[in-house]
């Protein structure tokens, strides 16, 4: 078959799709809006198409002029921007999908299920909002974007069943696919006699890494008998805290200012707090890399807030590594309270601190619950789930 996909980016959460495409036959086709910084391109080289002349006047106005001091503003292109349409048209047609993936509902992917509409392309939306979701809005802007957008939709956000929330009968969950890189009898553990935590995440406020330092330092004050060794106290008790032996490395993309801006701002903290011999920040590590740090480390956290849904912690349970990460996390559905990691309350650096010393404290734990993620990444998120739900959707559409 020939699969198309149209996205923003990119994105690395889709690498193990498009190496299970390959190696099972199937043609693909990535169009992306942008590149990345850091991509992998070891099975898929997109075709970066970019927007229109037009749209990239109206950007640079609202990025760099408007809205130049607001972070999140480069995010207004993923759902406003709008393509090439010419181009696009000549992509679409001369590659002639037997299936079209389109990610979020917006002017770009609007554009393209035209395209696609024309000449019978099946199409399918995909977007992280949850599966268990809430009825749709029905006033006439909501009604006009439902209507120029699939009907079928996937997702890899479960989402809470609760008062209010239903599934659609054309939503599916499809999860993210992760292939099993080291079982728990292919690594080690507790290099140098210490339990070494993995933070992976671009260096962003709602990342929380600071959050992470806070909650690693607390441990570390901590006298033998559970106490807090008091402010004054800190270093000799960093010192003598010592014998937890904890080693932090924080890794994530710092390509613009924003970024820049926040990561030195851990590493002052880290600096000011006297955390050098315990916490590495790197920055810009590529792809290729990231399987050292996966294996040098014993548990992986993912503190971030308004997470919509991340792929890290999957990778992670890939290495056979327990996980920590925020309740309000999308994909938190993936990590099993007390089975392959913990939950924490979102934004809570007490909750997330005491997640953390139940794992400290149980090193035998950390290899069980790094055990059973392994087995979760065999069972649940492998490419043979993802290829059956895409076939199910589609027949579900033909019907």
């Amino acid at each position: 078959m020939k699969f198309l996909y149209i996205a923003p980016r990119y994105h690395t959460n889709q690498m193990d799709i498009m190496k299970g495409l390959i190696e099972h036959g199937h043609e693909v086709c990535f169009i992306s809006h942008y590149a990345a910084a850091i991509e992998d391109y070891s099975y898929v080289t997109p075709v970066v198409l970019g927007y229109s002349k037009l749209y990239e006047i109206v950007d640079f106005l609202y990025v760099k002029v408007i809205h130049r001091k607001d972070p999140e503003a480069v995010v207004f292109k993923i759902r406003h921007g709008f393509p090439p349409v010419r181009k696009l048209k000549k992509l679409i047609y001369g590659f002639a999908p037997d299936v079209v993936i389109l990610r979020e509902r917006s002017v770009y992917s609007m554009a393209a299920y035209l395209l696609c509409r024309k000449k019978g392309y099946p199409c399918i939306l995909y977007n992280q909002n949850p599966l268990w979701s809430e009825p749709e809005k029905r006033d006439p802007a909501h009604r006009i974007v439902g209507r120029l957008s699939p009907a079928l939709r996937m997702t890899p956000v479960m989402g809470m069943q609760k008062a209010g929330t239903s599934i659609k009968a054309s939503d599916f969950f499809v999860p993210f696919v992760v292939e099993p890189r080291r079982g728990p009898a292919e690594r080690s553990y507790f290099a140098a006699d210490t339990v070494h935590i993995l933070c992976i995440g671009k260096y962003e406020i709602r990342k929380h890494h600071l959050l992470l330092l806070q909650a690693v330092e607390k441990l570390l004050q901590q006298t033998p008998d559970g106490g807090d060794a008091g402010e004054a106290a800190r270093p000799a008790e960093q010192e003598d805290a010592g014998d937890r032996k904890i080693r932090l490395t924080l890794v994530g993309e710092a390509t613009n200012h924003f970024q820049k801006e926040y990561c030195a701002q851990v590493r002052r903290y880290v600096a000011q707090h006297h955390m050098e011999d315990i916490v590495t920040v790197k920055t810009n590590v590529p792809r290729s890399s990231m399987d050292k740090e996966y294996l040098a480390a014993d548990l992986y956290v993912i503190p971030s807030t308004r997470e919509m849904a991340s792929v890290s912690q999957l990778e992670a349970m890939s290495y056979s590594l327990p996980v920590i990460c925020s309740d309000t996390n999308g994909t938190a559905c993936y990590v099993e309270d007390g089975v392959t990691g913990y939950r924490f309350r979102d934004c809570d650096r007490t909750d997330l601190q005491d997640k953390l010393e139940r794992l400290l404290s149980d090193r035998e734990g950390i290899k069980r619950m790094g055990a059973a993620g392994y087995q979760a990444i065999v069972e649940k998120y492998n490419f043979e789930n993802y290829y059956e739900a895409v076939m199910k959707m589609l027949s579900a559409g033909s019907r």
